[in-house]
């Protein structure tokens, strides 16, 4: 793991427009911000409940390309998947080959037989690949912080 390198992507994920649009604006400006970032509100997640969010990276060169993780929201009954590829890599797999994984390792590791999805309901991108991993509509949700309602999507194994 580089602590530098992964500030630096995930300061740039985070201000991508669509993002900042489909899910929130973290307020993340710098380097630094990434970094306190990890520090306060990914890492916490592994010492707690022993998973979160990872740096997907390509096999060829190690490239940070997207991130995908595992999460449990207070104010959501079943842990979430949640994924972001940064713009440059769009339309390539990378989401779905890194969340289809981590839905196995969910179940198998951790015992997971209820896995949620949450989409921005403008979001068509996430809507169809929760849909492609197998997760079904379930009802729409307010998801503090972030904005109107979203879609909120279950898979049960």
């Amino acid at each position: 793991m580089d602590a530098a390198a992964d500030a630096a992507f995930l300061l740039e994920l985070l201000n991508e427009p669509a993002f900042i649009r489909y899910v929130a604006d973290r307020g993340v400006r710098t380097t630094d911000d990434a970094s306190v970032y990890i520090k306060e509100k990914i890492l916490p997640s592994y010492a707690k409940f022993g998973f979160g969010f990872y740096v997907v990276e390509l096999k060829e060169n190690s490239e940070p390309v997207a991130i995908c993780g595992l999460v449990k929201r207070d104010f959501l009954a079943d842990v979430d998947i949640g994924f972001s590829t940064a713009a440059r890599y769009w339309g390539r797999g990378f989401a779905y080959e890194a969340a289809s994984a981590l839905m196995a390792h969910a179940r198998r590791v951790h015992g997971l037989s209820r896995i949620a999805g949450i989409a921005h309901p403008e979001n068509a991108a996430s809507t169809s690949l929760l849909q492609k991993l197998g997760l079904r509509f379930e009802r729409m949700i307010s998801v503090p912080g972030c904005g109107p309602e979203n879609k909120l999507f279950i898979a049960e194994s």
